[in-house]
């Protein structure tokens, strides 16, 4: 069974008035604890994706690269300009392209496509994990699918929630 990872890029410094603008904003230091953290959770979990999709954007970038060091084994990175606020039609179709030899999918991203996508690969799931990510999929959150279908089928066979984890869960005050 295929699995799929969604991380919102974490926290990141305020949109400056700049040509540059939103694309090089960095994380902040909360950010870059928060990406360690979630690095972390998932190499506790044994969970070890073996590719990561990643936005371009700065503040995705250095989630990744915050995230990576944390990881059993080392994914396939790809950094791409499409996942740069991609909407769901464009992030469905970049994981249905996905190899089918990838068995673990990381997808480094930004709302509210990230978020629109979950809600869409929950379906009529119910239960604690489904309600918290349908509410908000705060910056530096991680939500974890089992794919029945694989990455071809993504959005229109059933998808599990497996995980749903926030910074705030994971980081504890004074960290």
């Amino acid at each position: 069974m295929n699995r799929l990872l969604l991380l919102r890029h974490a926290k990141a410094a305020p949109q400056a008035d700049s040509e540059a603008g939103d694309r090089t904003r960095p994380l902040l230091p909360r950010g870059e604890r928060a990406a360690m953290a979630v690095g972390r959770w998932l190499a506790t979990e044994g969970i070890a994706p073996d590719l990561a999709l990643c936005s371009s954007a700065t503040r995705a970038r250095q989630t990744l690269e915050r995230v990576l060091p944390a990881l059993h084994g080392r994914p396939r990175v790809a950094y791409e300009d499409t996942l740069y606020l991609a909407e769901v039609p464009a992030l469905l179709a970049r994981l249905r392209a996905v190899e089918p030899a990838r068995n673990c999918v990381l997808l480094v991203g930004h709302n509210p496509g990230l978020h629109e996508l979950a809600a869409l690969l929950l379906g009529e799931a119910g239960g604690r994990l489904a309600r918290r990510l349908r509410e908000n999929m705060p910056t530096g959150a991680l939500a974890g699918f089992e794919l029945a279908g694989g990455w071809t089928a993504l959005g229109r066979d059933p998808a599990r929630l497996v995980h749903y984890v926030t910074p705030k869960e994971l980081i504890r005050d004074g960290e």
